[in-house]
C-alpha cells in the first residue's frame, strides 16, 4: 500500500485499528479461522474489509500451545500465493506476514506485504536485515519459550518489568540498525508462555510495556485460552464475548492495533462506544 504509516497508530478518535486474521492453516486453534484455498482467502479478505479491517495478518503456522513447527517450504506455499492474490485485489488494504522466519518475511514482503508480524522476536539471525533492507514495520511479540513448550511452567518474577525488557533488547537492535522506533510495534504476547494472572497484569498494563513512548502497542487476545481459565469458556466458539469485554479495554490502555479473528463485531463495538463516547 502506499503508506501504512497511519494506520499503526490508532485513530484520531483514540479507538484502535483492526486487524483482522487470516489463518492459512489446518491446525490453528480456532476452528472457523482456518483457509484452505486462495478464493476462500479472497473470500474472507474481501468481507473482512467490508466489515472495517484497516490490516490482514496472514500466517501459515500455527503458534498455538503444543503447535509443532511448519517446514519452510510448506509455510511459503501456503502464505505466498495469498498474500499475492490479497493485494492484487485489495491495493489499500495493509498486509501482514505472521511468520517467524526471515526467508519467509522477505518473500512476502517482494509480493507487497507491508510489515513483518514476528511472533519470536527476531529469533531468525535473518530477519533483522530483512526488516532494515525493506524499512517495513514489524511487531516484535513476548513469548517465554517456544510454541510447542511455552505453557509447560511459565514463571516471573514481575511479569510487566520482565516483559517490557525482552521487548527493549529487541527493540534496540533495530533502532541501532537504523530502523525508526515509532513503525517498530509492540506486543505483550498474551496466552505465549504466560498463565492467567500474567495476562491480566499485562493487559492491564497497556502501553507500560512498549519500550519506547512512540512505539506502537497491538493486542492479540481474540478467543485465547485465557477465556477458558477466566470464564470456563472451553470452545473457542464460546469466547466472542469474553474477547469483546477485553477489547473494549483496549482505548483506555493505548492499544493501537487489536487483532481478531470477528472483524465485524470488534468493528461493530468500537462504533457503539464511539457513538456515546
Amino acid at each position: 500500500m502506499a503508506d501504512w504509516r497511519p494506520i499503526l497508530n490508532r485513530r484520531s478518535d483514540g479507538f484502535p485499528r483492526i486487524m483482522g486474521i487470516l489463518n492459512i492453516t489446518p491446525d490453528s486453534f480456532h476452528a472457523d479461522s482456518r483457509i484452505n484455498s486462495v478464493d476462500d482467502a479472497l473470500s474472507r479478505a474481501k468481507q473482512m474489509i467490508e466489515d472495517g479491517a484497516d490490516w490482514l495478518d496472514i500466517g501459515g503456522e500455527s503458534t498455538r500451545p503444543g503447535a509443532e513447527p511448519v517446514d519452510k517450504d510448506e509455510e511459503m506455499n501456503r502464505v505466498l500465493p495469498v498474500i499475492e492474490a490479497v493485494r492484487n485485489a485489495f491495493p489499500d488494504v495493509g498486509i501482514s506476514v505472521d511468520t517467524r522466519r526471515a526467508a519467509v518475511a522477505k518473500a512476502a514482503l517482494d509480493l507487497g506485504a507491508d510489515m513483518v508480524n514476528d511472533v519470536s522476536s527476531l529469533s531468525d539471525s535473518d530477519m533483522v536485515d530483512v526488516i532494515i533492507e525493506n524499512k517495513c514495520p514489524v511487531c516484535i511479540m513476548h513469548m517465554q519459550g517456544l510454541p510447542e513448550n511455552m505453557q509447560n511452567n511459565p514463571r516471573y518474577g514481575e511479569v510487566v518489568s520482565e516483559v517490557r525488557e525482552k521487548l527493549s533488547i529487541t527493540a534496540r537492535k533495530l533502532v541501532d540498525s537504523g530502523l525508526n522506533s515509532d513503525i517498530i510495534v509492540t506486543d505483550p504476547g498474551i496466552g505465549f508462555g504466560k498463565l492467567l494472572e500474567h495476562n491480566l497484569s499485562l493487559l492491564a498494563a497497556g502501553k507500560e510495556i512498549a519500550p519506547m513512548q512512540n512505539m506502537p502497542l497491538m493486542w492479540g487476545v481474540s478467543r485465547k485460552r485465557m477465556f477458558a481459565d477466566l470464564l470456563g469458556r472451553t470452545e473457542t466458539e464460546e469466547r466472542l464475548a469474553g474477547s469483546l469485554g477485553i477489547a473494549a479495554m483496549a482505548p483506555s490502555k493505548g492499544v493501537d492495533i487489536i487483532r481478531v479473528h470477528d472483524v465485524r463485531e470488534h468493528a461493530d463495538l468500537y462504533a457503539a462506544m464511539r457513538a456515546i463516547d
